[in-house]
């Protein structure tokens, strides 16, 4: 029996699969070890994930890039007991894959824990309540910031893993160095990425727009929806999406509503008689304001801004908390007032006069026919 099995190994050692056994039980004990690792790590932070919630979201994106690390690390530490077993060229194949996988698993876990961060911070910043100026500071910052930083990490990784190749390293210094008009043209062609780059660490820096930021842009309503490196997602009222470069909002003016503070003066302009008793009109406003459940109790007021021929301009002016509050008010404000002229003074409703003067003394009104 002992001698079937050393014949065994020795042929196993021949043909070089005994190395690669070795290296394949390297690659599930560092499995069985990051499994044992996470179990343990799950039920220590367990019960903390509501008060310490970037713990769970690095516990749930790192499981991936973990999952390839461990493996790929035990290989390489195994690796030096086997190596006289293999090839100089299957050495070099295994360095370049080991070394390249290393790179994607790191590069992985780095991008796993930037959303980990950003995952985090939403969940400690929400922005579904009335005074959430300060939470969509942060978690504009948070996003464009893991955008910048994943898509140069990206870059960074796939230059190492193309370096470390030699027939695509000196095919791109060829490519290069035989055609310098590539060189210029790439560089043209990059030249508004990078302007784009640039405009969204200076909006994330700046934050002339934040997320949920109430805006009129392109003559829209909208909000904020999405921030991204190369453009802008703007939700309108009506459910459709205006997707704008990111430079649009550097370049050219827009409204925001909410740059400061999320509450907002609206106006409600009526067009009435010029017997309209303005006094009484200022009186039932306040009544209507009073009663309403959108008005934050701030402002409000009746002003006559304009006399036409026919007409006097009244300006109604109350705030509310936030943009979509306000547009609810402004309707009620102007459906109660104008049922209110309706039914207390119709007179003063827009009337076009008309003045007829009869025949003078001694006159008579003209016939057909006459001469």
């Amino acid at each position: 029996m002992d001698a079937l099995l050393t014949e065994a190994l020795n042929v196993l050692r021949r043909t070089g699969l005994d190395a690669l056994l070795i290296l394949a039980g390297a690659a599930v004990l560092g499995l069985l070890v990051y499994g044992a690792v996470h179990r343990g790590l799950r039920a220590l932070t367990r019960g903390l994930e509501g008060t310490l919630p970037l713990r769970g979201a690095l516990l749930r994106r790192t499981r991936g890039p973990l999952r390839m690390l461990a493996p790929v690390a035990c290989v390489y530490l195994a690796l030096p007991a086997v190596r006289a077993s293999f090839s100089d060229t299957a050495q070099a194949v295994l360095d370049n894959g080991l070394q390249g996988l290393f790179v994607v698993g790191v590069a992985w876990a780095l991008i796993a824990v930037l959303y980990a961060v950003e995952e985090a911070v939403s969940e400690r910043y929400t922005t579904d309540v009335p005074d959430n100026l300060e939470a969509r500071k942060i978690i504009t910052q948070t996003r464009i910031l893991r955008r910048i930083a994943a898509t140069a990490i990206v870059a960074i990784a796939g230059g190492i893993v193309l370096m470390q190749y030699d027939p695509l390293r000196e095919l791109g210094t060829g490519i290069l160095a035989s055609a310098g008009i590539v060189g210029i043209v790439v560089g043209v062609a990059a030249q508004r990425t990078l302007g784009d780059l640039i405009a969204g660490i200076q909006i994330a820096l700046t934050q002339p727009i934040r997320v949920e930021d109430v805006v009129i842009v392109e003559g829209e309503f909208g909000w904020i929806e999405e921030i991204t490196l190369t453009y802008v997602v703007v939700r309108v009222w009506d459910r459709r999406r205006i997707v704008l470069p990111i430079t649009h909002f550097l370049e050219q003016p827009f409204q925001n509503w909410t740059r400061t503070s999320a509450d907002l003066i609206g106006t409600v302009f009526l067009y009435l008689d010029y017997t309209v008793p303005v006094e009484e009109l200022r009186e039932e406003l306040q009544r209507i304001v009073e009663a309403s459940a959108h008005w934050d109790g701030d402002v409000v007021g009746l002003q006559m801004t304009d006399a036409s021929e026919r007409t006097v301009t009244l300006r109604a002016t109350a705030s509310a908390k936030d943009a979509s509050t306000l547009w609810s008010l402004r309707c009620e404000i102007r459906e109660r007032l104008v049922a209110y002229i309706r039914e207390h003074h119709p007179d003063a409703l827009p009337a076009l006069r008309t003045r007829l003067d009869g025949p003078g003394e001694g006159e008579r009104p003209a016939r057909g026919g006459d001469a």
